[in-house]
């Protein structure tokens, strides 16, 4: 069946239609007409990772009688490194949250030459860089902004973090510099002049600028704030990568495989923001950090402050092979070894399945711990090989199954199988233990963390305990004429409520003040309706993921287009409230 995915879903902003300015040259036009004679200063403040040289280059063209670049007033990139080693340690993949400040890193005495510098100027003066409004808040300022995949993307071609000649380092180091420092001060930094903003320019696309007013930005952002809404997703090769999103999300079948897709994670993914001339990118956390409170709902952001606490994604070892066998931190370990708040637990449910799926999880009775620990050190050394089913339960899976996976379990996904992954926000703490004797698409062996697994696992989860807990702990809640309401997880010792629905007709549901994270789990299409009016009817399809902000109350789900007449089914996730 031809795929109907939405690989670039896009929200329509009102209000704006032709706020939008596309391509240097004619941004460089508006700008010129809002350029008074006398002393004027643009202020261009940045994402650490947008194309400095390109953007510079063009700004150049404004003529500007000082130019200051922001680089030149960071602490030297030997005393940064320093400054961060704590913070960054040896590992791979894994720092030290970082919750200090943009001006940690700059240079005090060249910040204050540089403020000199523009109250002695004359003219148009442009201060440019990450941090530029620490210098001067700007007659003008103006946004260069740019979404984190594509950082990732730049760092994979050879780009450095900022102020670090890092070009040739190990993506995954890259990665956690920004992960745990960079992008933590420069959503801060943001956030701080958010309101000031003139102009955001979306720098996402090389030498494809697109331009539209603060307003329209921080209006577009209080719309999308009441109203369904989807991330944009990406999709990501794996060693262990399967086909079955080639098919169903319609994606390069040229492309060996495709593993993981983020598709609702707001930390990660992007908005498209759909104005009559352009589409205009920004990242989703852009949302979250402005209207933290609309979107979540007080209760939520009163618990996990401006952060998105749940994520859905895809794993997909369709024709594929099995995930690393891993296991994640508990919420004192994360919170005393990374700093986080709170910790990846997560489930498995499984949108498809082949023959023989199945899902490794939790621990066979009786573990000689000492002994499974030792042939974890001694199999990752490459001595022997590890004999995964001599010490984790493996469960067959089919379409539809839920497992539970409370940090500190033991698990991983079999081949053969699609799972839409389920889970808290911090994604990247995964402690594998066991990666099958398997390098990298680098040809790097990939990080193994058993030093760090073996003082989370938790020992008494065995075979029994899965099976009563965690294997498809399903029980109807509710049952009406129009719909069957079931809860499906997840286990009591996590954050996250689901519930799945089954209609043919109608089901109703009620945000009651919390965000909700949905997926169509089955059926080709449905449409989302206010019970109130409040926005207007919002059209998904198969596997897609949406958000219902908190502010949007009473909505119901209907089957839609192709699939009215025939059953449809919806996948709920929210924070749970024990009140």
């Amino acid at each position: 069946m031809k795929s109907n995915y939405n690989k670039f879903p896009s929200t329509k902003i009102k209000g704006h239609e032709h706020a939008a300015v596309v391509g240097y040259n004619n941004i460089l036009d508006t700008l010129k007409k809002e350029i008074p004679s006398g002393k004027y200063v643009i202020t261009c403040d940045v994402y650490p990772g947008v194309r400095d040289e390109e953007i510079l280059t063009e700004l150049k063209k404004l003529e500007p009688s000082v130019l200051i670049n922001m680089i030149d007033v960071f602490k030297e990139e030997k005393t940064i490194t320093e400054q961060l080693k704590y913070i960054l340690t040896d590992d791979r993949v894994f720092g030290k949250m970082y919750y200090g400040e943009v001006s940690d890193f700059i240079d005090m005495e060249k910040l204050e030459a540089a403020k000199q510098q523009v109250e002695k100027a004359d003219g148009l003066v442009i201060v440019y860089g990450f941090g530029a409004s620490l210098v001067h808040p700007g007659d003008k300022l103006v946004y260069f902004d740019m979404a984190r995949w594509e950082i990732q993307m730049r760092y994979r071609a050879g780009m450095g973090n900022y102020k670090c000649s890092n070009y040739d380092e190990d993506p995954l180091r890259k990665n956690k510099r920004g992960f745990f420092i960079e992008w933590r001060i420069a959503d801060k930094h943001k956030m701080s002049v958010f309101e000031d903003i003139d102009w955001l320019i979306d720098t996402n696309k090389a030498n494809a600028p697109k331009m539209i007013p603060g307003t329209a930005l921080r209006d577009a952002l209080q719309q999308i704030a009441q109203q369904p809404f989807r991330t944009v997703p990406y999709f990501d090769p794996g060693v262990w990568g399967g086909q079955w999103m080639k098919e169903v999300c319609d994606l390069d079948r040229e492309k060996s495989n495709f593993a993981w897709s983020f598709d609702g994670v707001p930390e990660e993914n992007s908005l498209y923001l759909e104005f009559a001339d352009a589409v205009v990118e920004i990242p989703a956390m852009d949302l979250v950090l402005y209207q933290p409170k609309p979107l979540l709902g007080d209760q939520v952001y009163a618990r996990f402050g401006a952060e998105f606490p749940i994520r859905f994604d895809f794993l997909d070892t369709m024709g594929g092979q099995n995930l690393s066998l891993q296991v994640h931190p508990l919420t004192e370990y994360i919170k005393k070894q990374f700093g986080m708040q709170y910790t990846q637990d997560e489930s498995y449910y499984m949108l498809d399945a082949g023959e023989g799926a199945c899902v490794y999880l939790g621990l066979k009775d009786g573990v000689d711990q000492k002994q499974m620990i030792e042939d974890l050190r001694r199999a990752n050394k490459g001595e022997i090989e590890f004999d995964a089913e001599k010490y984790i339960n493996k469960f067959p899976a089919k379409k539809h199954d839920h497992f539970l996976i409370p940090a500190g379990t033991c698990h991983c996904s079999g081949s053969e199988a699609m799972v839409l992954e389920i889970s808290a926000t911090p994604y990247i703490f995964t402690f594998k233990l066991w990666d099958w004797g398997r390098v990298g698409l680098d040809g790097r062996p990939r990080p193994v963390h058993v030093e760090h697994g073996k003082e989370v696992i938790q020992w008494d989860r065995t075979t029994k305990w899965c099976e009563e807990n965690l294997v498809n702990a399903i029980h109807e809640v509710k049952r009406t004429e129009d719909y069957v309401e079931e809860h499906t997880g997840l286990h009591e010792l996590e954050f996250i409520e689901t519930r799945r629905y089954w209609t043919e007709t109608i089901t109703h549901h009620d945000t009651a003040g919390t965000v909700n994270m949905l997926n169509l789990v089955e059926g080709r299409e449905a449409v989302v309706e206010s019970e109130e009016g409040k926005f207007e009817p919002f059209v998904v399809h198969y596997a897609e993921t949406f958000i219902v902000p908190a502010s949007t109350g009473k909505y119901t789900i209907r089957p839609y287009g192709e699939s009215v007449g025939s059953k449809i089914g919806i996948m709920k996730a929210y924070v749970r409230n024990n009140s």
